[in-house]
């Protein structure tokens, strides 16, 4: 598999057209046609549905664009990032997101730092919060949007709360709780959690485990995601619920409905750096951070 079939088959997927679509790339229609299904043979899955001279997405195909556009965008943010470095441009700023969690604030602070710092380069860096823990103690990174407020022992970091996000409950769509309007999470005892994995989301099982051990039960994890819609997959599949921040309903979630808690549940979303980056660039960032911040 190279990139180029990931480029041609999201071109397909978002122009639901071959014909479109080679147009757009400028190629052959015959040669596009045989690209997408030398992928999908690779796979082993079909990605798309043709019927009718018409052109849909199956459910896998569905999660492999959300997929090859987060693999595109980071083959483009690591090209600019060398390109960057190649013309020797020292001012910089790397900073480090989770995509899944579609953050509102990210976009507005960047504007706001380009138009104070129009010569410093912005490197942005799609990591989970992991992986961004990491790049913060190696200095790949500046700041990272870390997401739900994890721990930082063990982390020379310093944090600043950016978001209080909503909790709410992923069920499967069959399942008789989601005909509530809200869902009290006592009502989750007798069910399987789908939980953030450890190896990704640093805290967030315990984080799970301590919730619902303060509201009278001991949470029974039966499966742990990676990523978001790895968890909505599970959800899907009946392996259990899952409490996630409010972003994840932008995400494709086919069986999966989600209801508010009652009573409302919130966790903090964080921000991390160094705090013994002396970088003149990070500090007018955080400040912007700071005054942007929808912390209640």
């Amino acid at each position: 598999m190279e990139l180029r079939h990931l480029r041609y088959f999201v071109a397909v997927a978002e122009a639901m057209s071959f014909t479109k679509a080679a147009q757009k790339l400028r190629l052959a229609q015959p040669s596009l046609t045989r690209q997408v299904r030398n992928l999908e043979a690779e796979l082993g899955v079909s990605l798309l549905e043709r019927a009718n001279n018409r052109i849909t997405l199956t459910e896998e195909g569905r999660l492999f664009l959300f997929d090859s556009k987060k693999v595109l965008a980071m083959c483009a943010d690591s090209v600019a990032s060398v390109q960057r470095l190649g013309r020797k441009e020292s001012a910089h700023l790397d900073i480090g997101y989770i995509a899944n969690l579609h953050y509102g604030l990210l976009p507005a602070t960047l504007g706001a730092f380009r138009k104070l710092c129009p010569r410093v380069a912005l490197n942005l860096f799609d990591l989970t919060s992991a992986e961004q823990f990491q790049a913060l103690d190696s200095g790949k990174i500046d700041l990272g949007f870390i997401g739900l407020n994890p721990t930082l022992s063990g982390h020379d970091l310093l944090s600043e709360c950016v978001a209080s996000d909503a909790i709410l409950v992923a069920l499967p769509s069959g399942h008789p709780l989601a005909k509530k309007p809200k869902v009290k999470l006592a009502d989750l005892a007798p069910l399987f959690f789908v939980s953030m994995s450890a190896k990704t989301h640093p805290g967030t099982r315990e984080w799970l485990l301590d919730l619902c051990q303060h509201a009278g039960f001991a949470a029974k994890i039966l499966q742990e995601a990676d990523v978001e819609p790895t968890a909505l997959k599970f959800v899907a599949g009946g392996l259990g619920v899952a409490l996630l921040p409010e972003q994840v309903v932008e995400l494709p979630h086919e069986g999966v409905v989600f209801r508010p808690l009652s009573p409302p549940l919130q966790r903090e979303s964080t921000a991390a750096w160094r705090a013994d980056n002396p970088s003149q660039p990070l500090k007018d960032y955080i400040q912007i951070v700071k005054d942007l911040s929808r912390c209640d």
